[in-house]
């Protein structure tokens, strides 16, 4: 599967990829190809089931911080769609427009999209920091939305932390 809004990030260089196999401008059409392949591995999307109780991780990548705040910096080979950490209702949805700089860093400054969710535990918050790749900060949900543990809740490309 792949994530919403993948297609024409997809589209345009298999577009391109055919129309230069069909004139035979092999070097551009290697380049598209490559394009296509490294789109379509970067936007997948697959289904899972989190299995047991409690608390999931919203996303893919490396944990950079663990306490009261966990910090998720996810490489360009991880999936980068976000998921819902646990059951809830979405409390707030807050956007700040900010900077991109390098999402490894811990820095408040950058773009980033706050979802607030009532739990039966409290609220939790899952924050979509963008990085310097990262311009574009996707969120699927809306305020008064119930969700599912695990459930999609958005997506950040190229490079991003939550």
């Amino acid at each position: 599967m792949l994530a919403k809004g993948s297609t024409g990030w997809i589209a345009t260089p298999l577009i391109l990829t055919m129309g230069a196999m069909l004139l035979r401008l092999y070097p551009l059409m290697t380049v598209g190809a490559a394009l296509v392949i490294f789109f379509m591995t970067f936007f997948r999307d697959p289904d899972r089931m989190p299995e047991g109780k409690g608390l999931i991780s919203p996303a893919d990548g490396v944990v950079m911080h663990a306490g009261n705040k966990v910090t998720i910096f996810m490489r360009i080979r991880d999936v980068h769609v976000n998921r819902a950490p646990l059951p809830g209702i979405v409390k707030k949805i807050k956007y700040l427009k900010g900077m991109h700089r390098p999402a490894f860093l811990d820095t408040n400054q950058n773009e980033q999209n706050r979802i607030t969710i009532e739990t039966k535990h409290g609220d939790v918050s899952v924050i979509q920091i963008a990085g310097i790749l990262a311009r574009r900060i996707a969120c699927y949900v809306k305020e008064g939305d119930e969700l599912e543990r695990g459930q999609r809740i958005g997506m950040i490309l190229f490079g991003s932390r939550v």
